[in-house]
């Protein structure tokens, strides 16, 4: 099993209106995604609740393989919900690792 987790930071000078509406349009596009791609094998998104941490959105996925993650990565719908985020960002970390 591959696992794919991203970390998301919003830009500082967003106002809750903006974060929250990013957040959770996101979210939507992103869980959208196991109906259209069967090579998802677990998918969440979750906000981060603790505002002494740095990131603002985890992105928790598997896969059965790393070839799995990039053929989700490429997918069009994938792409657009990055896209629709990538302005409200400050950042993104990402880790990949089997078990």
């Amino acid at each position: 099993m591959t696992h794919h987790i991203v970390l998301f930071q919003l830009r500082d000078d967003l106002s809750e209106e903006e974060r929250r509406g990013a957040m959770e349009k996101f979210r939507s596009q992103i869980l959208a995604l196991p109906r259209k791609l069967s090579i998802i094998r677990s998918l969440e998104v979750g906000f981060n609740i603790n505002p002494a941490e740095q990131w603002d959105i985890c992105l928790n996925s598997s896969f059965d393989t790393l070839d799995d993650v990039r053929t989700y990565s490429a997918f069009p719908d994938h792409q657009a919900a990055a896209a629709g985020l990538k302005p409200f960002l400050s950042g993104r970390s990402c880790v990949d690792y089997e078990d």
